[in-house]
């Protein structure tokens, strides 16, 4: 089995452009020499561009440039193709396991009365223990605006009922006719 033929960069479908992984493969390395890294080389050190080159025909493998800043730039011999698959997949993978931050609302009237306050209070508290942000809003209708006062103690008791499982990340704050105060869960240790 000859040489394997080295990838062309943009003709194939499934191929990567260099602009978007910032990699320089083959020949698109332009320094005379590189320092050689990984395992499947005899011995790691600095090269001569064309023994590593040489060195990754011998292996059927690519020449890629990892560390370009570097003086001499890091190379790998190593399959292209695959390094780019598990690269994506690795961003993926830390993708899907960064945390998605849910936020709930609760929605109260100027005039809420205190059945509907301890109802709405243990919502608040399941949504907080299950790891949700907690967005609290006193909605204000027509004129009940004037009961803006009433609203803002209304989510500052809300709050303070809540300490010992959320803390404020914004203060009661008027906006257009809602008023809003957003609470975090604490993170347990």
């Amino acid at each position: 089995m000859g040489p394997r033929p080295k990838p062309v960069r943009g003709n194939h479908p499934n191929q990567v452009k260099n602009e978007d992984d910032g990699l320089r493969i083959n020949e698109e390395i332009t320094a005379p020499q590189v320092r050689l890294v990984g395992d499947n080389i005899p011995e790691q050190g600095i090269y001569s561009l064309a023994q590593a080159k040489k060195l990754a025909d011998e292996l059927e493998l690519d020449l890629v440039e990892i560390t370009a800043k570097a003086d001499p730039p890091v190379c790998k011999i190593l399959d292209y193709q695959k390094y780019l698959y598990q690269q994506k997949k690795k961003a993926k993978e830390m993708k899907s396991n960064s945390a998605k931050i849910v936020i709930k609302e609760i929605r109260f009237g100027p005039n809420t009365d205190e059945h509907d306050f301890q109802f709405k209070l243990k919502h608040a508290r399941e949504f907080l223990s299950s790891g949700d942000k907690v967005k609290a809003s006193v909605f204000f209708k027509g004129r009940s605006i004037v009961y803006a006062e009433q609203g803002e103690k209304l989510l500052l008791r809300f709050a303070v009922e809540l300490e010992d499982v959320a803390r404020a990340e914004q203060m009661p704050k008027l906006e257009g006719k809602r008023m809003i105060m957003m609470m975090a869960p604490i993170k347990k240790k």
